[in-house]
């Protein structure tokens, strides 16, 4: 997925050279050069524009299915997770979708899916639910079973 967005990015630079090498230097009268917009921009993307994946996806073979929803701003996506994994922990680590550190608590998740959540840099932090409700186990001490579905959300 990023290369797909880097090449979407490359294409736009390109673009977006050739439009100012044919531009007039002079802007229209009947337009406010203030309100010109650039579409998908990393700007744009904001916590997004470091992510793993931004569209749903699968994962994985086993026994029991999960699904994984990862929600920073206003956007999330899902993974559906197929393992035999016992912990919630363990499943997302064997698809590199968690990234952390261990602390006298277990993992403590600093990146879900590429984007950084982490306490210490600017008091955010990943809030584990399960159907919305907050759990009182860490990822990698909270067992999993077929047709679960939990919820990483980047807090502050």
């Amino acid at each position: 997925m990023k290369t797909k967005l880097l090449a979407l990015l490359l294409c736009a630079l390109m673009v977006f050279s050739l439009c100012a090498c044919n531009a007039n230097t002079e802007a229209p009268k009947d337009t406010d050069p203030s309100e010109s917009k650039t579409e998908n921009t990393t700007e744009d993307l904001g916590l997004w524009a470091d992510a793993t994946y931004t569209e749903d996806k699968d994962f994985g073979e086993g026994a029991k299915t999960i699904k994984v929803e990862i929600i920073a701003e206003d956007k999330s996506v899902t993974f559906t997770i197929k393992t035999d994994a016992e912990t919630l922990g363990d499943a997302l680590l064997a698809h590199s979708l968690v990234e952390g550190e261990e602390g006298q608590f277990g993992l403590y998740i600093k990146k879900a899916n590429g984007i950084l959540a982490d306490y210490d840099v600017d008091q955010t932090y990943w809030g584990l639910t399960k159907d919305g409700e907050y759990l009182m186990t860490g990822a990698d001490s909270t067992n999993i079973a077929d047709g679960e579905h939990y919820e990483l959300t980047r807090t502050k």
